[in-house]
C-alpha cells in the first residue's frame, strides 16, 4: 500500500525559511519527491513505522511546504522488512514517480538493497531506522547518508560501560539477519577489547515470539551479561521472557542494545528499571528537545522516539540544502548537506564525514525506577554524554572505499 501526500506552498509564515529560489528551474518536474520507506506493521511499526511520516510531515511544514519554488511530495510505504519488498517499491519510485530522495530505511537487510538502487540511479537515500554500521562501512557510497545511530556506537557506549564496571563474561543474543550479526560483531569487539570475554552466542529468526529456549541457554551459560542484539518487539519479547525466568533477579544482566522509549513503555519501569543502554537522542534532553517532542505528541498522541527526531532533523537538513543551492541533483545535494553543521532538535555542530556517517553526540541511559519518575514520560536518566568523536567508529578503522586512509 502506497500514500501519497502533497504539501501546499505557503503555510507557517513564521518558520519561512524559503522564498523562490532563482534556480527553481533545476528542480526536477518542479516538484521535490520523497519516499518514506518502512516497517508500517511489523515488530518496527511502534518505534518508527506510520509515526515517522508525521515527523517528515513536520520538516516540510517547518520550511513552508516548499522549496526552491517547488512542492514537496511524499510517498510512503510498508517494506514488511522484505528486501525484494523493499527493492521493489524503491524501483517503482524511480521509474514511476521520479524520486529525488528516500528516507526511513528501518531493516538493514531492506536499506542495503535499497541503497543499491539509489547509487545506481543517483538518487538520495537519508537512512534512519536501520542500525547496521556496515551501512557507512563495507556498504558505503556516494548516495546515502546514516544519521541516527549505528552499532558501532550502539555497542561502544553501552557494552564498554558495563565491562569495564568489571562484568568481564557475555553471552550474545542476536536476530539473526544483517542488522543482527553486525550488531553481534561489534559487541564482541568492544567486550575483548576491554578486558572481557564471550561465552556463548546464539541467533534467533526474525522476528520471535518465543524467547524460552534462547534465554535458557544464555541462562545456563553463567555468564555474568546477556546481550540482546535485537529490536523492536523481538527486545520486548526477550525481556519479558527474561522477567518470567528470573534472569535479573538471579544477578545475570540483561544489556538491549537497541531500545526505545516505546520498549520502555511496552515492558513498564517495574521490569525495566536499571537498564543501561545507548541512546542518540532523547525527548527530555533540553528545552528545545522538550517543545518539538510536544508538538509531535499533539499531532500524533504519543511521544517521539530517537528515530522520529532523526527523521525530522535529516529531512530538514536535506530541505534547507536544496533551498540554499536551488537544485535536486543529488550529488550537489550531498554536497551542501556535509558541508553545513547540524544544529537542530536533534544534533548539536553534527556533521556529515566522507563515508556518509552524521557523526553527533551519543547518550548512556539508566531507565528509571518507578519511584523516581515523574511521569508517565519521566523514563530515563542520562548517566553521560558520549562525545561525538568517541561515539563512532573513527575513519581511521573505516572500510569505506570513499576514504583515504593512505594520506
Amino acid at each position: 500500500m502506497h500514500a501519497t501526500h502533497r504539501f501546499a506552498m505557503g503555510a507557517l509564515a513564521a518558520s519561512v525559511m524559503l522564498a523562490g529560489h532563482a534556480g527553481a528551474a533545476e528542480i526536477t518536474d518542479n516538484e521535490i519527491r520523497i519516499g518514506y520507506l518502512a516497517d508500517m506493521s511489523g515488530p518496527y511499526r511502534d518505534p518508527i513505522g506510520p509515526q515517522g511520516l508525521d515527523a517528515i510531515e513536520m520538516a516540510i511544514e517547518d520550511v513552508g511546504g516548499s522549496v526552491a519554488g517547488a512542492d514537496v511530495v511524499v510517498f510512503s510505504a510498508d517494506d514488511r522488512n522484505s528486501p525484494d519488498v523493499g527493492s521493489s517499491i524503491v524501483r517503482e519510485w524511480i521509474d514511476e514517480r521520479n524520486i529525488d530522495m528516500v528516507t526511513g530505511l528501518v531493516a538493514s537487510s531492506v536499506t542495503l538493497a535499497a541503497v543499491k538502487l539509489l547509487e545506481e540511479e543517483n538518487r538520495l537515500g537519508l537512512v534512519n531506522g536501520a542500525v547496521s554500521s556496515g551501512v557507512t562501512n563495507e556498504s558505503c557510497s556516494p548516495n546515502h547518508i546514516h544519521w541516527v545511530y549505528d552499532t558501532w556506537a550502539m555497542s561502544n557506549g553501552t557494552a564498554k560501560a558495563i565491562t569495564q564496571e568489571g562484568n568481564a563474561s557475555w553471552y550474545l543474543l542476536s536476530a539473526d539477519y544483517s542488522f543482527g550479526h553486525a550488531l553481534e560483531g561489534d559487541v564482541e569487539r568492544v567486550v575483548t577489547e576491554n578486558g572481557g570475554t564471550i561465552v556463548g552466542k546464539a541467533r534467533h529468526p526474525f522476528p520471535t515470539s518465543d524467547f524460552s529456549s534462547f534465554l535458557l541457554q544464555a541462562q545456563a551459560s553463567g555468564a555474568d551479561v546477556i546481550a540482546l542484539n535485537n529490536a523492536g518487539a523481538d527486545t520486548v519479547n526477550a525481556i519479558a521472557t527474561a522477567g518470567e525466568f528470573g534472569i535479573t533477579q538471579a544477578g545475570q544482566i540483561l544489556a538491549g542494545m537497541v531500545l526505545f522509549s516505546t520498549d520502555v513503555r511496552s515492558i513498564g519501569l517495574e521490569a525495566a528499571q536499571g537498564l543501561q543502554f545507548t541512546k542518540a537522542w532523547y525527548y527530555d534532553l533540553n528545552d528545545e528537545t522538550r517543545a518539538w517532542a510536544e508538538r509531535f505528541r499533539e499531532r500524533t498522541g504519543s511521544m517521539p522516539t530517537m528515530v522520529h527526531a532523526g527523521l525530522y532533523s535529516s529531512t530538514l537538513h536535506y530541505l534547507q540544502a536544496i533551498d540554499a543551492i536551488g537544485t535536486d541533483e543529488a550529488q550537489a545535494v550531498r554536497q551542501q548537506m556535509a558541508e553545513t553543521p547540524i544544529n537542530d532538535i536533534f544534533a548539536t555542530d553534527g556533521y556529515i564525514r566522507e563515508d556518509g556517517r552524521m557523526v553527533h553526540d551519543m547518550y548512556l541511559v539508566e531507565v528509571k525506577s518507578p519511584e523516581e519518575s515523574q511521569d508517565e514520560d519521566d523514563l530515563f536518566r542520562i548517566v553521560r554524554t558520549i562525545p561525538a568523536e568517541e561515539a563512532f567508529r573513527p575513519l581511521s578503522a573505516s572500510q569505506c572505499h570513499l576514504v583515504n586512509n593512505d594520506a
